[in-house]
């Protein structure tokens, strides 16, 4: 698997699958303790983007995947991970790519795309009105302290609800847990400048899914971006056939580039 320095010299991995060049190339950004292999291929994402005959790339966000994990909250606080977006393609010399963002990595494509002019198309899933009232994670469904909490708890059943399903899959996807506590409580202070973000946008949300609560609040909140709806929670609902023909349909259609 390939790697690259980013801007502050942090070693992060990426994959890139070769498509028919007809489109702009896609890159996709995972959630928060998932990985490019949890959060796009087993869910059937990049399968789908590919027989569609898009090049398809996936960046393992610094503290997840491949990718080098810190512990120390300094090294994912403020836009760090937008940047690595633009690192990234500063390092493949690509200049123009469409964004594709579940959950952490939709706050991550929604800052990067406000600040990433190369970034000509955009789409987010899992994520709702937390970003128009927090500026990231919805506050209002679980704080930021109670996923550290939940992911430095030596006995697991003293985890806090909230916090159970973050535990369970940084466990399942062999996730180093301190420095992901870490990402957590960097994040604990967001803002997004939605009003600079002009490319055409999708927003994708679980009808289930209380962490994308009223995403046709995000969606108002960005010039012209369109919402479709996916049965489904936060888990499932990138896993539905419906996610992926959502998203190759708006990846596909004629605008102009």
């Amino acid at each position: 698997m390939p790697t690259f320095a980013s801007f502050d010299g942090l070693r992060l991995n990426y994959t890139v699958w070769e498509g028919d060049g007809a489109h702009r190339p896609v890159l996709l950004q995972h959630g928060f303790a998932a990985d490019t292999n949890a959060n796009w291929i087993s869910t059937g994402v990049v399968a789908a983007l590919r027989k569609a005959g898009l090049t398809v790339l996936s960046l393992d966000a610094r503290g997840h995947g491949r990718s080098e994990k810190p512990h120390d909250e300094c090294r994912y606080t403020g836009d760090t991970m937008a940047r690595d977006i633009s690192a990234l393609l500063d390092e493949l010399g690509l200049d123009e790519v469409s964004l594709v963002g579940y959950s952490m990595g939709a706050i991550i494509a929604l800052a990067a795309t406000a600040a990433d002019k190369r970034i000509r198309c955009l789409a987010t899933g899992g994520v709702g009105s937390g970003i128009v009232d927090f500026g990231g994670v919805d506050l209002r469904v679980v704080k930021p302290a109670e996923i550290a909490s939940a992911l430095l708890a030596e006995d697991p059943t003293t985890v806090p609800p909230s916090g159970v399903p973050f535990r369970l899959l940084a466990d399942a996807v062999g996730g180093d847990r301190q420095a992901l506590a870490a990402v957590a409580l960097a994040s604990q202070e967001g803002s997004v400048n939605l009003s600079a973000i002009g490319v055409p946008t999708l927003v994708l949300a679980g009808d289930q899914d209380s962490l994308a609560a009223e995403p046709e609040r995000l969606a108002a909140a960005i010039a012209g971006a369109r919402l479709v709806r996916i049965p489904g929670d936060h888990m499932t609902a990138v896993m539905s056939p419906a996610f992926s023909e959502a998203l190759v349909a708006f990846l596909t259609a004629p605008r102009p580039r």
